[in-house]
């Protein structure tokens, strides 16, 4: 006659190997729905970064070498630049940041060098640089009532 502790434990046994199957069998169904999933995704990731490099080679060869080129040679920064201009202007860092389209307190970082404005923010410091006071408080009264 068998051991009451074998058959228990046996039975024991069973019972857990049973219910950790019908686990383990959700979390494979899960895994395997996930990498066909993710699968999928590079696909798709693959087949768009194709798109990308094809309107690339279309589009560059004309518009942007150009447009680098200009900013790299006609707009320059100097951050004693920026100062000056706003002091020409009788500007506050606020209205001169309104007016570029910053904070003053970038406009501040930028007067002291610690860092620089972007080629857009280049452009619209270029624009101010060739305007006059009137016209300065003219565009900030509108900005301010628009």
């Amino acid at each position: 006659m068998p051991n009451i502790a074998s058959v228990l434990k046996d039975e024991v046994a069973r019972l857990v190997r049973r219910q950790l199957r019908g686990e383990t069998e959700s979390l494979k169904k899960a895994s395997s729905r996930y990498r066909s999933e993710i699968a999928a995704l590079k696909r798709r990731i693959e087949a768009l970064e194709k798109q990308i490099s094809r309107l690339e080679r279309m589009v560059p060869k004309k518009a942007a070498p150009s447009v680098d080129g200009e900013s790299e040679t006609k707009l320059r920064f100097k951050p004693q630049g920026v100062r000056a201009q706003r002091t020409r202007l009788g500007l506050s860092a606020a209205e001169m940041g309104t007016l570029v389209g910053v904070s003053a307190q970038t406009i501040y970082n930028w007067e002291a060098g610690k860092s620089r404005p972007r080629a857009e923010q280049l452009a619209i410091i270029a624009a101010v640089r060739k305007i006059g006071k009137r016209e300065v408080k003219a565009r900030l009264d509108q900005m301010h009532a628009g």
